[in-house]
């Protein structure tokens, strides 16, 4: 009782402070739960007397400036609802995501106290220089700092360093959260379907990933290795002696920031080149290796001397299994080459629409999104757009919301806005063909087939390999079982012993039921070497 007190209380306090800055959390035309609605009325007064401070405001910094208000955890809530506009709807995910991360940075004594506690002794021992922050943003902040290996070299490096106290202040949050999300699934049964409770769990486990820093290391290097040699794009390295949970020391990166465009120009680099690179990178890393950035926004990418896209802030990644992966990759194939149906078939296929629905009908629904893109100009046609098309259909069709897929409209988005910056007449049909055409000829043409024979001719060795043993095991077995069909079943004293004890401890119904157990076994066996 006393929980969901404190919950209440927390939430108010949250709707009061919306109030005050003007922002309207529900969608417009959205059906709205019975305590939603009480708690409308019971801040509407506060939002009226606040009305005159928000009339000259844009709506996206009324919003940003009520989630800074109310802490971290509200921020991200934030930044996680923009991507899910199947719930809250797209006029309200625009706004939030227009969202920045970005709040005034701890003090150096507690970056120092974080670093001596994650990493042990001082904070000289670890580092040369340590400068102060050159980032804030909810979770964590960013220093630049210079190390001396054993060989003398100096190295500069970015350490990242995670908010005191933000772990704590997640969770009271999210159990906040969780308590709002579970109400409203019980009391509104249009709701329901969204699965808000799914939808903050989602949340809590993309949070709780963010918040150990060793695995934002782990995706660092696991996108290292899967990168090409001839790719333009680069991760920085990651020194594993300096990294801990609430600290991460990686390379520091020498680049110029991709929205500054001018500078670009200025030295040399080709911008449509870069806008190609961005989004190449992006669709082939969700596709190839099924493991993406999830959060390439321009304050996330620089430009090296070398005309390489370069990327930091892996807090956010993207995966998708092969399903989905075939799924992105015949979609944006089937749409491409205007076969409808074979983009249909793949829906039905992933499971993501119910068998009881016509392929010829879902077809016809793809045809609707996609015949209007063709013949169009490459500034007017938006791949994001064109997903969340896709998307919307998911009420119509029966189709369950699918997270990694929005995961992906999200970062297609943000994508697709660097690159149209570098370049605003990118073809992203043109971009995207090469790329979709790959992954299926890869997985499903000619070379898929010499792939899965490859894959077939491992797992046939593999099972050889182990037949030898195998065998040996059988031969032991019937050995056994023949010396049992000769001399009868025989029980060794210390399990004579053992059902003897068992019998003088216990009443007679004990007594005969270990007995009618350990002839029960032995009839087994008697009957497996066939003496009757």
């Amino acid at each position: 009782m006393a929980n969901a007190l404190t919950n209440i209380w927390r939430l108010s306090r949250a709707g009061i402070v919306l109030a005050q800055h003007g922002v309207r959390f529900i969608p417009a035309g959205q059906p709205v739960p019975l305590p939603l609605r009480l708690a409308r009325l019971a801040t509407l007064p506060i939002t009226l007397l606040a009305a005159p401070f928000n009339a000259g405001k844009p709506k996206e910094r009324r919003i940003s400036n009520a989630l800074a208000t109310l802490g971290p955890s509200y921020i991200k809530l934030g930044q996680f609802l923009a991507t899910r506009g199947d719930v809250i709807g797209p006029e309200l995910a625009g706004d939030l995501g227009h969202l920045q991360d970005r709040l005034p940075p701890f003090s150096m004594a507690e970056a120092r106290r974080a670093v001596e506690d994650a990493l042990g002794g001082k904070l000289e021992d670890h580092f040369a220089e340590f400068g102060p922050p050159v980032a804030a943003a909810s979770i964590a902040q960013v220093h630049k700092a210079v190390t001396i290996g054993k060989d003398g070299q100096r190295r500069t490096v970015a350490v990242k360093i995670l908010r005191p106290g933000v772990e704590k202040r997640f969770k009271r949050d999210l159990d906040s959260y969780f308590f709002a999300a579970r109400l409203i699934e019980r009391v509104s049964e249009p709701v329901r379907r969204l699965k808000p409770v799914a939808v903050v769990e989602n949340l809590a486990r993309t949070t709780e990933l963010e918040m150990d820093l060793r695995l934002e290391g782990a995706a660092i290097s696991e996108m290292a290795e899967n990168l090409q040699p001839d790719e333009r794009f680069r991760v920085p390295g990651v020194d594993w002696t300096r990294t801990a949970k609430r600290v991460l020391t990686t390379d520091w990166i020498d680049g110029v920031p991709i929205s500054d465009h001018a500078r670009l120009r200025a030295d040399g680099h080709d911008l449509k080149a870069l806008g190609l690179t961005v989004l190449t990178s992006f669709l082939t890393h969700a596709m190839r290796d099924g493991f993406f950035h999830a959060d390439m926004h321009q304050g996330n990418l620089f430009v090296d001397t070398a005309g390489n896209v370069v990327a930091v802030d892996f807090g956010i990644m993207g995966r998708l299994g092969h399903k989905e992966r075939r799924f992105l990759a015949e979609i944006l194939y089937g749409l491409i080459t205007r076969d409808y149906r074979r983009a249909a078939e793949v829906h039905f296929w992933a499971g993501y629409v119910p068998p009881h629905h016509p392929v010829e009908v879902f077809a016809q629904a793809l045809r609707a999104v996609g015949e209007p893109i063709h013949g169009r100009t490459a500034d007017e046609i938006s791949m994001a757009d064109l997903l969340g098309q896709l998307f919307a259909y998911t009420d119509v069709f029966d189709m369950e919301t699918r997270p990694e897929l929005i995961l992906l409209q999200k970062s297609m988005v943000i994508v697709e806005g660097v690159a149209r910056g570098l370049d605003p007449s990118l073809n992203l049909w043109s971009a995207s063909e090469p790329v979709a055409a790959e992954w299926v000829q890869a997985n499903y043409g000619a070379r898929g087939a010499v792939k899965k024979a490859g894959e077939g001719a491992t797992t046939l060795a593999r099972v050889l390999a182990e037949v030898p043993a195998m065998l040996a095991e059988a031969e032991r077995a019937s050995a056994g079982l023949s010396e049992m069909a000769r001399n009868g079943l025989r029980l060794d004293p210390a399990t004579v012993e053992s059902l003897a004890k068992a019998s003088s401890r216990r009443n007679r119904f004990w007594h005969a039921a270990t007995w009618i157990g350990a002839l029960s076994l032995a009839v087994l066996a008697a009957q497996s070497a066939g003496l009757f």
